[in-house]
Protein backbone atom coordinates (compact mmCIF):
# COMPACT_ATOMS: atom_id res chain seq x y z
CA UNK A 1 0.00 0.00 0.00
CA UNK A 2 1.10 3.45 -0.74
CA UNK A 3 0.43 5.10 2.67
CA UNK A 4 1.54 8.51 1.71
CA UNK A 5 -1.44 8.47 -0.93
CA UNK A 6 -3.72 9.06 2.26
CA UNK A 7 -1.70 13.25 2.01
CA UNK A 8 -2.25 12.89 -1.24
CA UNK A 9 -5.84 11.99 -1.17
CA UNK A 10 -7.05 14.80 1.85
CA UNK A 11 -5.43 17.46 -0.77
CA UNK A 12 -7.04 16.48 -3.34
CA UNK A 13 -10.30 15.92 -1.48
CA UNK A 14 -10.17 19.54 -0.37
CA UNK A 15 -9.72 21.26 -3.57
CA UNK A 16 -12.55 18.84 -4.91
CA UNK A 17 -15.17 21.10 -2.06
CA UNK A 18 -14.08 24.22 -3.50
CA UNK A 19 -15.52 25.28 -6.40
CA UNK A 20 -13.19 26.59 -9.71
CA UNK A 21 -10.43 24.32 -7.90
CA UNK A 22 -9.20 21.23 -10.21
CA UNK A 23 -8.61 17.91 -7.87
CA UNK A 24 -6.91 17.47 -11.53
CA UNK A 25 -4.45 20.25 -11.29
CA UNK A 26 -3.95 19.32 -7.89
CA UNK A 27 -2.90 15.61 -8.86
CA UNK A 28 -0.57 17.08 -11.35
CA UNK A 29 1.43 19.39 -8.95
CA UNK A 30 1.53 16.50 -6.77
CA UNK A 31 2.93 14.36 -10.00
CA UNK A 32 0.15 11.52 -9.40
CA UNK A 33 -1.98 12.26 -12.44
CA UNK A 34 -0.25 9.86 -14.62
CA UNK A 35 -0.78 7.52 -12.28
CA UNK A 36 -4.04 7.75 -11.01
CA UNK A 37 -5.67 7.94 -14.53
CA UNK A 38 -3.96 5.15 -15.41
CA UNK A 39 -4.80 3.30 -12.12
CA UNK A 40 -8.44 3.93 -12.34
CA UNK A 41 -8.78 2.93 -15.69
CA UNK A 42 -6.73 -0.15 -15.18
CA UNK A 43 -9.07 -0.86 -11.80
CA UNK A 44 -12.00 -2.01 -14.17
CA UNK A 45 -9.55 -4.76 -16.23
CA UNK A 46 -8.43 -7.90 -15.49
CA UNK A 47 -5.61 -6.39 -13.44
CA UNK A 48 -7.03 -4.30 -11.49
CA UNK A 49 -5.29 -5.98 -8.09
CA UNK A 50 -2.18 -4.42 -8.33
CA UNK A 51 -4.03 -0.97 -8.33
CA UNK A 52 -5.47 -1.48 -5.63
CA UNK A 53 -2.16 -0.50 -3.37
CA UNK A 54 -2.60 3.26 -4.98
CA UNK A 55 -6.12 3.66 -5.46
CA UNK A 56 -6.90 2.46 -1.69
CA UNK A 57 -4.93 4.76 0.19
CA UNK A 58 -6.22 7.45 -2.14
CA UNK A 59 -9.96 7.32 -1.68
CA UNK A 60 -9.13 6.96 2.13
CA UNK A 61 -7.87 10.21 1.85
CA UNK A 62 -9.88 11.93 -0.36
CA UNK A 63 -12.85 10.21 1.47
CA UNK A 64 -11.89 11.43 4.87
CA UNK A 65 -11.58 15.18 3.50
CA UNK A 66 -14.78 14.90 1.97
CA UNK A 67 -16.13 13.80 5.50
CA UNK A 68 -14.59 15.44 7.68
CA UNK A 69 -13.25 19.36 6.24
CA UNK A 70 -16.35 20.16 4.53
CA UNK A 71 -17.47 22.52 7.18
CA UNK A 72 -13.90 23.34 7.73
CA UNK A 73 -13.35 24.55 3.53
CA UNK A 74 -17.09 25.98 4.40
CA UNK A 75 -15.71 28.19 7.20
CA UNK A 76 -12.85 29.72 5.21
CA UNK A 77 -14.73 30.10 2.07
CA UNK A 78 -16.84 32.28 3.87
CA UNK A 79 -14.50 34.48 6.30
CA UNK A 80 -11.14 33.98 4.88
CA UNK A 81 -12.35 33.93 0.87
CA UNK A 82 -9.57 35.97 -0.65
CA UNK A 83 -7.00 34.40 0.90
CA UNK A 84 -7.95 31.07 0.17
CA UNK A 85 -8.49 31.61 -2.79
CA UNK A 86 -5.32 33.03 -3.67
CA UNK A 87 -3.47 30.37 -2.01
CA UNK A 88 -4.96 27.87 -5.07
CA UNK A 89 -4.31 30.62 -7.51
CA UNK A 90 -0.81 30.18 -6.70
CA UNK A 91 -0.75 26.85 -6.96
CA UNK A 92 -2.14 26.52 -10.30
CA UNK A 93 0.39 29.69 -11.71
CA UNK A 94 3.23 26.95 -10.06
CA UNK A 95 2.00 23.68 -11.73
CA UNK A 96 2.54 25.36 -15.22
CA UNK A 97 6.08 25.19 -15.91
CA UNK A 98 6.01 21.26 -14.80
CA UNK A 99 3.22 20.84 -17.22
CA UNK A 100 5.16 22.93 -19.80
CA UNK A 101 8.23 20.40 -19.19
CA UNK A 102 6.10 17.50 -19.45
CA UNK A 103 4.34 18.47 -22.72
CA UNK A 104 8.35 19.35 -24.29
CA UNK A 105 6.56 22.89 -24.84
CA UNK A 106 9.79 24.38 -26.31
CA UNK A 107 10.17 21.81 -28.87
CA UNK A 108 7.02 20.15 -30.10
CA UNK A 109 4.24 22.89 -29.78
CA UNK A 110 3.44 24.77 -32.86
CA UNK A 111 1.09 27.55 -34.22
CA UNK A 112 -1.68 25.24 -33.85
CA UNK A 113 -0.64 24.27 -30.13
CA UNK A 114 -0.90 27.92 -29.18
CA UNK A 115 -3.95 28.77 -30.95
CA UNK A 116 -5.64 25.64 -29.05
CA UNK A 117 -4.38 26.64 -25.83
CA UNK A 118 -5.86 29.88 -25.88
CA UNK A 119 -9.36 28.87 -27.06
CA UNK A 120 -9.38 26.46 -24.17
CA UNK A 121 -8.33 28.93 -21.59
CA UNK A 122 -10.39 31.25 -23.22
CA UNK A 123 -13.86 28.80 -22.98
CA UNK A 124 -13.13 27.96 -19.57
CA UNK A 125 -12.50 32.11 -18.63
CA UNK A 126 -16.02 32.39 -20.04
CA UNK A 127 -17.56 30.11 -17.10
CA UNK A 128 -16.54 32.85 -14.95
CA UNK A 129 -19.37 34.81 -15.98
CA UNK A 130 -22.35 31.70 -15.88
CA UNK A 131 -24.72 32.43 -13.41
CA UNK A 132 -23.64 30.44 -10.54
CA UNK A 133 -25.44 31.19 -7.17
CA UNK A 134 -28.12 28.60 -6.81
CA UNK A 135 -31.62 29.64 -5.56
CA UNK A 136 -32.37 26.43 -5.21
CA UNK A 137 -32.82 25.20 -1.80
CA UNK A 138 -30.32 21.78 -1.16
CA UNK A 139 -32.11 18.20 -1.90
CA UNK A 140 -32.65 16.40 1.13
CA UNK A 141 -35.42 13.54 -0.25
CA UNK A 142 -34.67 11.42 -3.44
CA UNK A 143 -37.08 11.16 -5.73
CA UNK A 144 -37.07 9.34 -9.07
CA UNK A 145 -36.05 12.73 -10.65
CA UNK A 146 -34.13 14.05 -7.99
CA UNK A 147 -31.67 10.67 -8.17
CA UNK A 148 -31.51 10.90 -12.03
CA UNK A 149 -30.48 14.32 -11.78
CA UNK A 150 -28.00 14.34 -9.01
CA UNK A 151 -26.40 11.01 -10.50
CA UNK A 152 -25.65 12.64 -13.59
CA UNK A 153 -24.69 15.93 -11.80
CA UNK A 154 -22.15 13.43 -10.30
CA UNK A 155 -21.21 11.68 -13.72
CA UNK A 156 -20.49 15.23 -15.13
CA UNK A 157 -18.62 16.64 -11.97
CA UNK A 158 -16.27 13.81 -11.92
CA UNK A 159 -15.29 13.58 -15.96
CA UNK A 160 -14.39 17.56 -14.81
CA UNK A 161 -12.40 16.59 -11.82
CA UNK A 162 -10.15 14.62 -13.72
CA UNK A 163 -9.18 17.24 -16.44
CA UNK A 164 -6.27 20.20 -14.95
CA UNK A 165 -8.29 23.27 -14.84
CA UNK A 166 -12.25 22.38 -14.48
CA UNK A 167 -13.45 22.01 -11.15
CA UNK A 168 -15.87 19.45 -10.39
CA UNK A 169 -17.40 21.37 -7.31
CA UNK A 170 -17.87 24.02 -9.95
CA UNK A 171 -19.59 21.97 -12.52
CA UNK A 172 -22.01 20.89 -9.60
CA UNK A 173 -22.57 24.52 -8.70
CA UNK A 174 -23.29 25.44 -12.70
CA UNK A 175 -25.82 22.31 -12.76
CA UNK A 176 -27.37 23.45 -9.47
CA UNK A 177 -26.42 20.37 -7.24
CA UNK A 178 -23.24 21.99 -5.02
CA UNK A 179 -25.54 22.78 -2.22
CA UNK A 180 -27.32 19.31 -2.29
CA UNK A 181 -23.99 17.93 -2.06
CA UNK A 182 -22.52 19.94 0.49
CA UNK A 183 -25.31 19.51 2.52
CA UNK A 184 -25.44 15.70 2.16
CA UNK A 185 -21.75 15.61 3.19
CA UNK A 186 -22.35 17.63 6.36
CA UNK A 187 -25.41 15.93 7.47
CA UNK A 188 -24.33 12.64 6.79
CA UNK A 189 -27.09 11.71 4.23
CA UNK A 190 -26.43 8.41 3.06
CA UNK A 191 -28.45 8.21 -0.19
CA UNK A 192 -28.17 11.48 -1.72
CA UNK A 193 -24.41 10.61 -1.20
CA UNK A 194 -24.82 7.27 -2.51
CA UNK A 195 -26.77 8.22 -5.62
CA UNK A 196 -23.71 11.82 -6.34
CA UNK A 197 -20.92 8.61 -5.70
CA UNK A 198 -22.58 6.54 -8.03
CA UNK A 199 -22.38 8.95 -10.70
CA UNK A 200 -19.26 10.26 -10.24
CA UNK A 201 -17.91 6.38 -10.23
CA UNK A 202 -19.22 6.13 -13.98
CA UNK A 203 -17.75 9.53 -14.99
CA UNK A 204 -14.19 8.17 -13.73
CA UNK A 205 -14.41 5.16 -15.95
CA UNK A 206 -15.47 6.71 -18.83
CA UNK A 207 -13.13 9.87 -18.88
CA UNK A 208 -9.89 8.40 -17.48
CA UNK A 209 -9.60 5.89 -20.67
CA UNK A 210 -10.80 8.75 -22.87
CA UNK A 211 -8.59 11.23 -21.08
CA UNK A 212 -5.50 8.44 -21.63
CA UNK A 213 -6.31 7.80 -24.67
CA UNK A 214 -5.88 11.54 -25.95
CA UNK A 215 -2.47 11.54 -24.60
CA UNK A 216 -1.27 8.63 -26.02
CA UNK A 217 -2.65 9.52 -29.47
CA UNK A 218 -2.62 13.37 -29.07
CA UNK A 219 -0.01 14.00 -26.93
CA UNK A 220 1.07 17.99 -27.20
CA UNK A 221 -2.56 18.69 -28.34
CA UNK A 222 -3.95 17.48 -25.54
CA UNK A 223 -1.57 19.12 -22.95
CA UNK A 224 -2.19 21.86 -25.11
CA UNK A 225 -5.91 21.52 -24.22
CA UNK A 226 -4.55 20.51 -20.48
CA UNK A 227 -2.42 24.06 -20.35
CA UNK A 228 -5.32 26.31 -21.72
CA UNK A 229 -7.62 24.82 -19.01
CA UNK A 230 -5.01 25.18 -16.26
CA UNK A 231 -4.74 28.90 -17.38
CA UNK A 232 -8.22 29.71 -17.50
CA UNK A 233 -9.15 28.17 -14.55
CA UNK A 234 -7.27 30.88 -12.89
CA UNK A 235 -10.15 33.96 -13.89
CA UNK A 236 -12.77 31.70 -12.44
CA UNK A 237 -11.56 31.69 -9.15
CA UNK A 238 -9.79 34.65 -8.99
CA UNK A 239 -11.51 36.48 -6.00
CA UNK A 240 -11.09 40.25 -7.13
CA UNK A 241 -8.70 42.87 -5.33
CA UNK A 242 -8.31 42.45 -1.95
CA UNK A 243 -9.71 45.62 -0.22
CA UNK A 244 -7.26 46.93 2.10
CA UNK A 245 -3.14 46.52 3.11
CA UNK A 246 -3.77 43.92 5.34
CA UNK A 247 -5.96 41.52 3.66
CA UNK A 248 -3.53 42.38 0.05
CA UNK A 249 -0.62 41.27 2.51
CA UNK A 250 -2.35 38.25 3.63
CA UNK A 251 -3.58 37.16 -0.02
CA UNK A 252 -0.41 37.98 -1.24
CA UNK A 253 1.40 35.52 0.98
CA UNK A 254 -0.97 32.28 0.48
CA UNK A 255 -0.44 33.30 -3.04
CA UNK A 256 3.10 32.63 -2.86
CA UNK A 257 3.18 29.75 -0.13
CA UNK A 258 0.70 27.98 -2.77
CA UNK A 259 3.54 29.01 -4.95
CA UNK A 260 6.17 27.62 -3.81
CA UNK A 261 4.98 24.18 -2.77
CA UNK A 262 3.48 23.43 -6.79
CA UNK A 263 6.70 24.46 -7.92
CA UNK A 264 8.91 22.34 -5.13
CA UNK A 265 6.67 19.42 -5.85
CA UNK A 266 7.10 20.01 -9.92
CA UNK A 267 11.10 20.15 -9.22
CA UNK A 268 10.59 16.95 -7.04
CA UNK A 269 8.74 15.01 -9.85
Amino acid sequence: MEWKNIYRGLVMGISDLIPGVSGGTIAVVLGIYDRLLAAISGFFSKEWKKHLGFLIPLAVGMGSALLLLSRVIEYLLEHYYGPTQFFFMGLIVGVLPFILRKAEARTRFKTVHIVVLLVAAGLLALTAFLRTDEAIEPITALTGGTAIRLFFSGWLASMAMLLPGISGSFVLLILGAYSTAIAALSSMNISIIAVIGLGAVVGFIVSSRLIRYLLDVFPSVTYAVITGLILGSLVVIFPGVPAGIGLLAVSAGTFVAGLLIAVLLGRRE
